[in-house]
Order: C-alpha cells, then sequence, then structure tokens
C-alpha cells in the first residue's frame, strides 16, 4: 500500500500502512541512524551524524537545518513535534494495525502558505515510502 496524503488547506495528513511492528516503527522514529535513512524522503538525504534526538518533552529533534521540539511523547504510540521557525505542529501517531503491522498517520498542521503545495504532499509521501523501505529491512523475513 503507498502513502495516502491529503492537503486541506493549512493541514496535511498522510497515512500509510507498514507491515513491520509498531516496537520497529517506534525505533525508526527515535533513532538518529534511521531518522536520516527516511526523512529526506526523495528529495534529500541527511548524514546520521546531522541528526540529534533528545526524546522527551521539551526536547529537540534536530535533521540537517531543520529544528524541532518535542511537545508529546508517548512511547511506542506518539510523538508530537513543533517548529518555532514556520510554526508547524508534526502529529506522528502509530497504531497497531488489524491483522498485523502498524498503521502510521502523520498529522502537520499550520503550514506556511509556501508548503501548501503538491509537492508538500508529496515530499511527505516520499517520506513514508521511504519509512516502509527502512522498517521492511529492520523487521526482517518473516
Amino acid at each position: 500500500m503507498t502513502a495516502h496524503a491529503d492537503l486541506d488547506g493549512d493541514q496535511l495528513i498522510a497515512t500509510r500502512h507498514l507491515d513491520a511492528g509498531l516496537a520497529v516503527v517506534w525505533e525508526a522514529f527515535t533513532t538518529p541512524a534511521h531518522l536520516a535513512a527516511f526523512w529526506g524522503g526523495h528529495h534529500t538525504t541527511f548524514p546520521p551524524e546531522t541528526v540529534t534526538v533528545d526524546l522527551r518533552v521539551g526536547g529537540r529533534f534536530e535533521v540537517g537545518t531543520l529544528a524541532f521540539r518535542y511537545e508529546v511523547v508517548e512511547k511506542p504510540r506518539r510523538l508530537v513535534l513543533s517548529e518555532a521557525r514556520t510554526g508547524i505542529r508534526t502529529d506522528i501517531r502509530l497504531d497497531p494495525a488489524p491483522g498485523g503491522g502498524t498503521t502510521v498517520t502523520v498529522h502537520q498542521r499550520r503550514l506556511p502558505p509556501e508548503l501548501q503545495t503538491d509537492q508538500a504532499r508529496d515530499g511527505l509521501a516520499g517520506i513514508l515510502y521511504k519509512l516502509h523501505e527502512l522498517t521492511t529491512r529492520l523487521e526482517g523475513p518473516r
């Protein structure tokens, strides 16, 4: 299944089913080397040394030149990030899927006008595609 991404005004919501279990997907979202492998989607790659994760409320998540603050950390199901420069708030939810795997929902709010584009929608879908590739490798053969 590919990512389904919808742009509605200043909100972007994308969902994707991953075959990997919840623990593996959580690890992907909270480990610097794993984040570097998928965060840029198809458009950008980040060296692992440019990723910082201080996984606690008030902690920083930095990737490349982007800096976020963790607003919510609810292991292993939810992360909420805010980005001070643009005001974007990103809510990442991980839910066990019926029949196995994990459903990932990324809901971005307060997108500035320059990010309310099809390119932004495609970029988020690309991130979830790369996340699928990574978690498939991490999960290993079934």
